[in-house]
This record gives structure tokens, C-alpha cells and sequence, in this order.
């Protein structure tokens, strides 16, 4: 299924609703067609159903909305591509071409090497190198409100319960709201933006690991070396020569409401 060419989850999700295609996906997937898709056009094969009950990704920032919209699907948009019961679904960037890729290879692996490296294609395991740290594409006032607070004071301590205060809800309010949307806890949250920037200011300035680590708030290079290592498999050194290879981090993953096909 082609990608959706708008620029918001909402509009996306107008296009795919009630769309033609819909049906033709179902009964593809009703007669053992193998079926794929990348970034918006995941959303194709969602509203028909055929993703209920099965793993997938979409475009990084599309996962909250697809989240919300369709419970039925284990999504994990931090993976740049997944294949589960002939239906292969990708993320964003060059995702297009690691699907396209990942479908000649269930026909011919060696081909798919052979033309992997005629276009000097690495494995890319993740979305995790092409998204901006910013807040997956969500409209929730609650996140909105406090991933910027959290940016505003990234290098200070953030106790939960006194940001909960700081942008007008309760701490239980917060917590709800944050495993709802994204799966996360706030602490978890705060976590992962904390990384996210520090693995952006790797990738794109000299500043030392310590300034780093001071600048995202932790103590010392110590402390953001242990967490980049297990939340994200790699290693500052590895980030700066821009080899890493990020893996899934390890989240609880949130169950919006289905509001329906």
C-alpha cells in the first residue's frame, strides 16, 4: 500500500476511513496475499483490520495516533521493519527501501544481499537515528504540556508530582495520561526525552559526554553512559562515529481506544 501524502495523523486517518481500497486489502488478506506497507499507508492495512492481532510499525511520529485508533495492533514504531504472517509493514525514512528490500528477500535472499550492497544499504534496525527529539505526533494537552516542561528544564531535577502541579493536573492524572498515550511512565518519559537529546547532541556537536550529561540532567557521564547502554544497546563512542545501531528500548507499550473503521 502506497504511503498517505498529508502531513497530519488526523487527515490521515480521514483519507483512510471508508476509503475503496479497504476492501480490496481485506479480501487480499482473505486469500493469503502477502501484503506491505510503510510509513501512512500502514494505516491502509490497519483501518481494514488485517493488522489486529499482529506486531507492526508505522512512521515514528504516527504512533500515537495509530495507537489510539487501532488497539487491536501490538504496534512498535521503533522498529524500522516487521514482518508477521505475510504482512511486512516499515517505518519512516529509508524504510521504503528496507521494505522493498525485506520482499525480495522472501523470494531470493541472495538477491536481496546482491542489491543491498550495489546501493550500500546497512541494516537499520531502528527509526531511532531519523527522528527528532521531540514528543511522538500527539494532540493530548496533558503530554503536550508536559514534554514542554520537560524540555524547559531538561537539566534540572523533575520530581513528578511537582511538575504534575507545575502544569495544573494531578500526579495521578499525569501518570494515567502518560501510560495511555504513550505507554510509558512519566519517569519513563522523562527518561527517554533525556536520552533522546543526549544522543542528538552526540550525533551533532563536540561537546564533551560530562557537558552532555549535565545539560539533560544527570550527575555525571557515568550515569547517561549505563542508561544509553541499556535503554538503547549502544554506546556514546559508538553514537559519536555514528555506527550505533539502536534497538527497541525497553517500554510498556499504551492501549488507546479504537474509535472504530
Amino acid at each position: 500500500m502506497p504511503a498517505v501524502g498529508v502531513k497530519t495523523p488526523d487527515r490521515i486517518v480521514d483519507v483512510v476511513r471508508g476509503h475503496p481500497a479497504l476492501d480490496w486489502v481485506a479480501e487480499g488478506r482473505s486469500s493469503g496475499a502477502a501484503l506491505a506497507a510503510a510509513c501512512s499507508g500502514t494505516f491502509f492495512l490497519a483501518e481494514a483490520g488485517v493488522l489486529d492481532g499482529l506486531t507492526a510499525t508505522t512512521s515514528w511520529w504516527l504512533g500515537p495516533a495509530f495507537r489510539a485508533r487501532y488497539a487491536r495492533v501490538d504496534l512498535d514504531e521503533r522498529r524500522n521493519l516487521i514482518h508477521d504472517d505475510r504482512v511486512t509493514t516499515a517505518g519512516a525514512a529509508f524504510a521504503h527501501i528496507d521494505l522493498a528490500l525485506a520482499i525480495v528477500q522472501q523470494h531470493s535472499p541472495a538477491l536481496a544481499d546482491l542489491v543491498a550492497r550495489y546501493l550500500l544499504i546497512g541494516d537499520r534496525p531502528s527509526q531511532a537515528i531519523f527522528a527528532v527529539p521531540s514528543l511522538l505526533d500527539t494532540a493530548d494537552p496533558t503530554m503536550t504540556a508536559f514534554e514542554r516542561w520537560i524540555r524547559d528544564h531538561l537539566a534540572e531535577p523533575l520530581p513528578i508530582n511537582s511538575v504534575a502541579h507545575a502544569i495544573g493536573v494531578s500526579e495521578r492524572t499525569l501518570q494515567r495520561t502518560t501510560a495511555a498515550v504513550l505507554g510509558l511512565s512519566p519517569v519513563e518519559f522523562v527518561q527517554e526525552i533525556r536520552l533522546d537529546q543526549a544522543i542528538f547532541l552526540l550525533r551533532t556537536t563536540q561537546q564533551s559526554v560530562d557537558t552532555i550529561a549535565s545539560a539533560v540532567g544527570y550527575q555525571n557521564s557515568a550515569t547517561l553512559r549505563a542508561l544509553i547502554r541499556r535503554r538503547r544497546h549502544t554506546s556514546t563512542t559508538e553514537i559519536r562515529r555514528g555506527n550505533a545501531s539502536f534497538g527497541p528500548g525497553h517500554r510498556r507499550r499504551g492501549r488507546g481506544a479504537r474509535t472504530g473503521r
